[in-house]
């Protein structure tokens, strides 16, 4: 819906919108032009915002790949305490890598890249489908292929600190990315130790009980 609406906006009300972006002079010093919100509050605002519909549809697309596990391990209400403080925390490094920079930044690919820690930690052996868009290689393998989960994320990470290392210019914020790995990273443990305990009734009321799915982490035997 905020896609939609912003999208629809004519080009004179882009800057409002911008607004409700992370600037990050705007965050470390006073705002040079006047915002229709504090400045700190765009720490989450900006989550709600995307450039495009392909920028949209990436971070949706993680999210349902990767999402559902973490939200059904923790629970709803924590899901969304740990997606919101993953994006803030990614916009907190983005911030500080360039401190004086009058770059807005928006996006959800900050807190999608703590829920990407997160099933990492959580699931680093469950395959994954992985499409290969590169068709010379379908000669050799297939389109879709199974890997590790260890693999797939790994890769991504890699590829994030790869780009930072060369100071790519594509205008993607790589440090709110790796930002959003160091939160994921280490929220995980402090959310699964005190549910490591916990027990939850099977499906059926037969009364027998299971540990609790975040009990598994960094388990490759996780269900």
């Amino acid at each position: 819906m905020v896609f939609a609406f912003t999208a629809a906006a004519p080009p004179d009300m882009q800057p409002a919108i911008l607004n409700f972006a992370v600037t990050p002079a705007n965050i470390t010093a006073a705002p040079i032009d006047p915002t229709l919100i504090p400045p700190d509050l765009t720490l989450v605002s900006y989550m709600f915002l995307h450039a495009n519909l392909w920028h949209l549809l990436g971070n949706v697309i993680f999210l349902w790949v990767f999402g559902d596990d973490i939200e059904e391990a923790m629970g709803p209400l924590h899901f969304i305490g740990f997606y919101l403080a993953s994006g803030v925390v990614a916009a907190l490094i983005f911030v500080a890598s360039a401190p004086h920079s009058q770059q807005p930044l928006v996006g959800a690919s900050g807190a999608i890249a703590g829920v990407l820690a997160g099933y990492l930690m959580f699931r680093p052996c469950q395959k994954v489908l992985v499409f290969l868009p590169w068709f010379l290689l379908w000669f050799i393998v297939r389109p879709v292929v199974r890997l590790d989960a260890s693999w797939v994320l790994g890769g991504w990470l890699l590829l994030q600190l790869w780009s930072i290392s060369i100071q790519t210019q594509d205008d993607v914020a790589y440090m709110a990315h790796v930002g959003g790995v160091v939160a994921g990273g280490r929220a995980i443990p402090a959310i699964a130790l005190p549910h490591r305990a916990a027990v939850r009734m099977r499906p059926g009321g037969q009364g027998a009980v299971e540990p609790d799915r975040l009990a598994g982490l960094i388990s490759c035997g996780a269900a």
